[in-house]
């Protein structure tokens, strides 16, 4: 009995999402298919066991590491593993930077009796940061709350240490909006403090979650008009009580210590996977993620997951013996983290061979339960495909929203037109472990990692069988 109820409530819910109008689509075809897509998806080790080898025996692959070296050999065997009929390397020079050894830093002022306390920081300097040297920097904290703030005190910071309180603003109920407003404090915080002489910056890092004290690493973008400063993120207990300190007024030194820096570029590669189009072999359509990540962990879900989902498309696809109409391409982008030249390359050989790409989707925001797709495309386009929802919401996904994408399907868009897609997974816990230790496999679950890839097969199958 609660099973006919659960049924029948589902379809309930199912046919509100159907159009008055005559669907483009056949729904009790397409439907049977991504039951028996979905019994394959949900059944097999194949996705989860990739990103266990991935995270446990190659872990870190920044750019320019050796890392990155085991990880295209790896993704190599995954594509053909997984039978695509054609695998390759596509070389792009990426760059090559070296956080040097552990990065050091405390802090100390005089207390109440007149006794001077010390307390050790848990900082990781920020991706593409210039070091300190090898004695590092003692100077003054001056505590800045926003960009507003630094502007009005500029006379302040010549030859301080800048502590930005970039405050992970809880109330947008998008956390990516958040992301965006924090994160402009590590990309370009450096630049703008330097301006007014800083002799470094620290800042919160770019989370939700004060329940660890991990801190968080990630790309700044330096202005070329101003000096180079070091840079780095605090875990948030201890920026929280460093900044506790300086709000009540205590004259505060910080001490940082940081040996990045920048090698040559190296030669890395976006690796490819292809599944040959029946009709249309010459028409692409594109899924992937990145296949770098920051030293600190296993990049497990940034984004060990978006390159294990993309590949199991090909996977299911085969298992079930679907013949696509269109040119299927894996993509494994080199470099999204400092430097997105791995995307760039991808696109500007697309553009020189004059390809035709029908459609590039991407997972790039973790490997958590699926509730959207964000699509850039042309209005009238996303209406029509709006009306195969119905068939996703069984598996988790009850949205087609407007504005999405991916880094490294971006030049994609920008330089072909072509319409992108990415997948949006619940972002509640994502940013606790963005670019920081604990984005391990052991972060990652099982069902809601094989979902996702299951939503991004019925897509790429929706779309090769009726276009945009």
């Amino acid at each position: 009995m609660i099973r006919i109820v659960w049924l029948l409530a589902l379809l309930v819910q199912v046919l509100s999402f159907i159009p008055a109008r005559a669907q483009s689509f056949d729904f009790q075809q397409d439907s049977i298919f991504f039951r028996k897509l979905a019994d394959d998806v949900l059944s097999s080790p194949a996705a989860y066991e990739s990103l266990r080898v991935l995270c446990k025996t190659i872990g870190p692959r920044l750019a320019g590491s050796p890392g990155m070296y085991k990880s295209e050999a790896w993704a190599e065997k995954a594509l053909q593993t997984a039978g695509a009929d054609k695998v390759w390397k596509q070389a792009v020079q990426v760059p090559h930077w070296d956080r040097g050894g552990k990065d050091e830093a405390w802090y100390q002022y005089t207390d109440a009796s007149g006794k001077k306390v010390k307390v050790v920081l848990d900082v990781l300097a920020l991706g593409n940061s210039m070091g300190t040297g090898k004695n590092g920097l003692l100077k003054k904290a001056v505590l800045i709350h926003d960009f507003e703030e630094l502007e009005k005190r500029k006379d302040e910071l010549k030859d301080v240490i800048v502590i930005f309180n970039n405050v992970f603003n809880p109330r947008n109920l998008s956390v990516g909006q958040s992301y965006g407003e924090s994160g402009a404090y590590r990309r370009s915080g450096p630049s703008r403090a330097a301006k007014y002489g800083a002799a470094a910056v620290l800042i919160r890092s770019v989370t939700a979650s004060a329940n660890d004290n991990h801190p968080h690493t990630g790309a700044l973008a330096y202005d070329t008009a101003y000096p180079k400063i070091p840079a780095a993120a605090m875990g948030l207990k201890d920026a929280d009580q460093l900044i506790a300190q300086l709000k009540a007024g205590k004259a505060v030194q910080v001490y940082y210590k940081s040996m990045a820096h920048f090698k040559p570029d190296a030669t890395g590669h976006n690796i490819i996977g292809e599944f040959t189009g029946s009709e249309f072999p010459d028409k692409f359509i594109t899924v992937g993620g990145h296949l770098d990540s920051w030293d600190p962990a296993e990049g497990a879900h940034d984004d060990g997951t978006g390159c294990v989902q993309s590949i199991e498309v090909i996977r299911a696809f085969k298992a079930m013996g679907y013949k696509p109409r269109h040119t299927i391409r894996v993509v494994l982008f080199a470099n999204e983290e400092n430097g997105l030249r791995g995307g760039s390359q991808y696109a500007k050989e697309a553009k020189t061979k004059n390809e035709q790409h029908v459609f590039a989707l991407e997972s790039d925001a973790g490997g958590f339960t699926p509730r959207s797709f964000g699509f850039t495309l042309e209005a009238a386009k996303l209406e029509r495909i709006r009306q195969w929802v119905p068939l996703f919401v069984p598996y988790g996904v009850y949205q087609f929203a407007n504005g999405g994408g991916g880094a490294d399907i971006g030049p994609l868009n920008r330089s072909l037109g072509t319409p992108v897609a990415g997948l949006s997974p619940d972002g509640s816990r994502y940013f606790d472990l963005h670019h920081a230790r604990n984005d391990v496999f052991e972060a990652v679950n099982k069902r809601e990692l094989d979902l996702g890839a299951l939503n991004m097969a019925l897509l790429i199958y929706m779309i090769d069988k009726y276009g945009l």
